[in-house]
């Protein structure tokens, strides 16, 4: 055998031991109409409980709460959603019969250029698995359902996702789940909602709770370069500038304008919007919490109190 052969052999290895080990925690999922007609339609969801809990995407639910999953052996059971968060687009179900729990990994260790393998029920087909890389890290992706609100860290690759993937396991080489399908972006493009430290809040707080809290503040922004004197004096260089304050909201009625470089929140540091909305958890909500703002090169002390985000 020769190295290309040798090469080729290792990769189908990697991928077949993979889905052997992960392939029973995928199920799929077709959602029940609130009509006559048929389906509100499918995808997929992997199992993170024995106890019967499964992770899928939002979106997947959007028009309807129950339906029926259809397990790799066989077996049906019906399903109920217990919580959604479009924000994330991750969604909690729950249903009697037992699962197998896949083993969850983190996706913040992902690598560029990193092997991973896709599996769910495109079009129906249930247990499609596709393998490809990592080709991007840090994405964002617009929030079904949540006008103006974003995703972000998206994963991006090139394992090929179909409909039907939506809510199924994007896993690396170790049978880890490191994140949920949730869109094709393009030919030979496809994107996963990492599962990470903060996913994680998101499905424990949808499994206990049925909703996960966020607070708000009524801007709009974006990452920016900080000025050389201002990156030499604050040791970093990035921040986030306002690009638009919502009228009435807790921004507006602490000072933030337009132009302003909110470089911390509390005790974090500020380096992008993604940032900004990481912080904004349900513990801020109606807590009095201490901006850090550069305007017009002066730094500035604000105090907002975030309110609860109101979504659907």
């Amino acid at each position: 055998m020769n190295s290309s052969e040798q090469l080729l052999d290792t990769y189908s290895q990697a991928v077949t031991s993979t889905v052997r080990a992960v392939s029973a925690s995928v199920v799929h999922v077709a959602v029940d109409s609130e009509t006559p007609l048929g389906s509100a339609g499918s995808g997929s969801a992997v199992a993170i409980s024995e106890e019967g809990y499964f992770v899928t995407a939002a979106h997947v639910l959007s028009r309807g709460r129950t339906g029926q999953l259809t397990f790799t052996d066989g077996r049906t059971s019906r399903f109920a959603t217990i919580g959604r968060d479009v924000l994330s687009d991750i969604a909690v179900i729950h249903t009697g019969e037992p699962a197998a729990p896949i083993k969850v990994g983190n996706a913040a260790d992902l690598q560029i250029g990193q092997l991973v393998i896709a599996i769910g029920s495109p079009l129906g087909f249930q247990g499609s698995v596709t393998a490809g890389i990592v080709s991007g890290l840090g994405r964002s992706l617009p929030a079904a359902g949540a006008r103006g609100r974003m995703i972000e860290n998206v994963i991006q690759t090139d394992a090929a996702l179909n409909p039907g993937n939506s809510g199924g396991a994007l896993v690396d080489s170790q049978a880890r789940l490191v994140g949920i399908n949730t869109a094709v972006a393009g030919m030979g493009l496809g994107l996963a909602v990492p599962i990470n430290d903060s996913t994680q809040r998101i499905i424990e707080a949808l499994k206990h709770d049925g909703r996960f809290e966020r607070a708000y503040l009524g801007i709009a922004s974006a990452s920016l370069e900080l000025p050389p004197p201002v990156r030499a004096r604050l040791g970093r260089s990035r921040a986030a500038i306002v690009m638009d304050v919502m009228n009435g909201s807790p921004a507006d009625r602490a000072g933030v304008r337009n132009g302003d470089l909110v470089t911390k929140i509390g005790s974090h540091n500020i380096a992008g919007a993604a940032d900004i909305q990481a912080l904004m958890t349900g513990e801020l909500i109606n807590h009095d919490t201490q901006l850090s703002i550069i305007r017009n090169s002066r730094e500035l002390k604000l105090t907002v109190r975030p309110q609860r985000l109101l979504v659907e």
